[in-house]
């Protein structure tokens, strides 16, 4: 084996984000349920190997409140906030219905539905075997859900943030737009941010060259993309840090 494959395979705590949009397939809107379930057992697969698993969902698929011209920002990332919440009820349930055990942390009282997020609730869910999803983003307005990744996988300590995209990678430039755009196998955190990548957005990029947060990004479209990646044999591209 391979020495990146065993670097890979020691890590305890991941933070997996998946693209709302990906969990669509091709409706774009909602979900596809085939494609929900077939993450969820990757999910199961990377739990069952003995990996703790947070996860952040995005909200592109129900709501782009930066698309919107006609209400208040505020607003608009409210119900982006609200969507990503959905998307986590469904996708917990998803992991549920497969045998998993799960929670779901929100920044802010959600009723019934959510526990609210501590650190310490967190852990003490991790410690029970559960997989751990974040809604609700940071709570704040302006702050992405890349962010919301971000600051969560620093405060659980996880290892590594999985990216799970629509798109198979970081590409030096949007490949939906320019068919000839170069994918990178391999770049650093601080080359991201000098050279503004859409990997996530640059407030998130930021985070993560500050606080020393290495990225695997692929495409969640891909056959067993979740399970290469924790494995070391993606097709994507990883994100290096300089050592803490």
């Amino acid at each position: 084996k391979d020495e990146k494959e065993t670097e890979v395979k020691r890590m305890k705590r991941v933070l997996l984000k998946l693209s709302g949009e990906a969990l669509a397939g091709e409706k774009k809107t909602g979900f596809d349920e085939a494609t929900v379930i077939a993450v969820s057992k990757q999910i199961r697969t990377i739990v069952e190997e003995g990996m703790e698993v947070g996860i952040v969902i995005g909200g592109g698929n129900y709501w782009r409140g930066r698309t919107s011209e006609t209400i208040n920002r505020n607003k608009a990332d409210q119900i982006g906030m609200l969507a990503t919440i959905m998307n986590c009820i469904y996708v917990s349930d998803i992991c549920r219905y497969l045998g998993l055990k799960t929670e779901i942390f929100t920044p802010f009282v959600c009723g019934g539905f959510t526990t609210l997020y501590s650190k310490d609730a967190v852990e003490e869910s991790f410690a029970a075997g559960k997989v751990v999803f974040f809604a609700g983003g940071t709570g704040h307005p302006y702050f992405s859900t890349d962010t919301a990744t971000v600051l969560r996988a620093v405060e659980i300590e996880a290892e590594a943030i999985l990216l799970a995209k629509a798109v198979d990678g970081i590409y030096d430039s949007d490949p939906k737009v320019n068919p000839k755009a170069v994918k990178y196998d391999e770049i650093s955190i601080e080359e991201v941010v000098e050279k503004k990548l859409a990997a996530m957005d640059l407030t998130a990029s930021i985070m993560c060259l500050e606080q020393k947060m290495p990225m695997l990004v692929f495409g969640l479209d891909e056959d067993n993309s979740i399970v290469n990646a924790v494995h070391g044999k993606f097709s994507g591209t990883k994100v290096t840090v300089q050592d803490k």
